[in-house]
């Protein structure tokens, strides 16, 4: 690989896309992260996403600001929606689902492949140990990726290819973080709680699948938690 490729990695500041970073670097790629504040309620990620990016020498941290709670219709977005307690074991779609998040965030992230001339965008969705979430789904990204190549002015007049790359697709939560620690992520950075504290709560379902993730690893979880009950 030639050292001036670049990849577009999109970069919340929790786990999975921690976890991307770090694979995104071990190929070689100049990296170029892209985040949003969406008005999320664990807007705390986004200063983890600052200190991943400064972490991996970015090139240039993008940070978009795009007003998902006009929406509304998430507990992400909306304070008068619960967030639901934590079910590692849930089956239907839970109310911290964002409605459309991953094809506005992907959209945004072709965009700025485009212009930085970058190959790759790397996401960190998930179908194995994941909450439900439609746009985290394999035939998600493979429409999308259908979609984009016809797109943009690089993909659909000028020939060039931007791939969506989904090294998380299939691991479980267990699996990706043996696959961070081994590519020496910086885990302490990273936040995934869905309630937004300065520490984690340990109840939702996004810290469930990331404290069981570590003990089935068999690594200590470095970050901070309001209680750990698994």
């Amino acid at each position: 690989m030639s050292n001036t490729e670049k990849a577009v990695v999109l970069l919340s500041g929790g786990l999975d896309s921690c976890t991307c970073m770090a694979v995104a670097k071990s190929k070689g790629y100049a990296l170029y992260p892209i985040s949003f504040n969406y008005h999320q309620r664990h807007s705390i990620e986004l200063e983890g996403a600052k200190k991943i990016a400064a972490f991996y020498h970015a090139v240039r941290h993008l940070i978009i600001e795009t007003n998902m709670d006009a929406i509304g219709g998430s507990a992400l977005t909306d304070e008068s929606i619960a967030v639901p307690e934590g079910d590692v074991h849930r089956t239907t779609v839970p109310d911290t689902y964002v409605p459309a998040r991953n094809m506005i965030f992907l959209s945004y992230a072709m965009g700025y492949a485009e212009v930085v001339g970058a190959s790759h965008v790397y996401i960190g969705v998930n179908s194995v140990d994941y909450s439900g979430y439609p746009d985290c789904r394999p035939e998600f990204i493979q429409r999308f990726q259908e979609l984009a190549n016809y797109a943009t002015t690089a993909t659909a007049v000028e020939g060039k290819r931007i791939t969506i790359e989904t090294p998380l697709q299939y691991l479980s939560k267990s699996d990706i973080v043996k696959l961070g620690m081994e590519l020496g992520a910086p885990y302490q950075f990273t936040h995934s709680c869905y309630n937004g504290g300065e520490k984690a709560c340990g109840t939702c379902d996004s810290c469930k699948l990331r404290l069981q993730g570590f003990k089935e690893a068999g690594y200590e979880d470095p970050i901070e938690y309001v209680t750990r009950d698994i």
